[in-house]
């Protein structure tokens, strides 16, 4: 898969001194989803199990333990995921996934 863009993740534990911890596993989510080729939502889900799959092609990933989020939008047909957020659990509950 192509990630658009690394430096929203970078950006993130970069921005936010009090989750420097989150570096290493959105890393790990990075590096495993760009070894990935989903082509349908089944497939993403035999990678990442605990991912929630909603319409239009949007997705959230549980970070480290469910400490953070990550919200994409997934482009099968062309094998493109787009990151919209990334945050903390709590930082997620006060958006609104359906317009990240």
């Amino acid at each position: 898969m192509r990630i658009i863009a690394l430096s929203t993740l970078k950006e993130f534990w970069e921005n936010n001194p009090s989750c420097d911890d989150a570096m290493d596993p959105l890393l790990s989510w990075y590096r495993r989803t760009l070894q990935a080729d989903w082509a349908s939502p089944a497939l993403l889900k035999q990678d990442f199990r605990n991912a929630s799959v909603l319409r239009d092609g949007r997705v959230v990933f549980n970070i480290a333990g469910n400490k953070y989020r990550v919200v994409v939008w997934i482009n099968y047909a062309y094998r493109v995921v787009y990151i919209g957020f990334v945050g903390t659990h709590e930082q997620y509950d006060r958006i609104d996934v359906q317009t990240i």
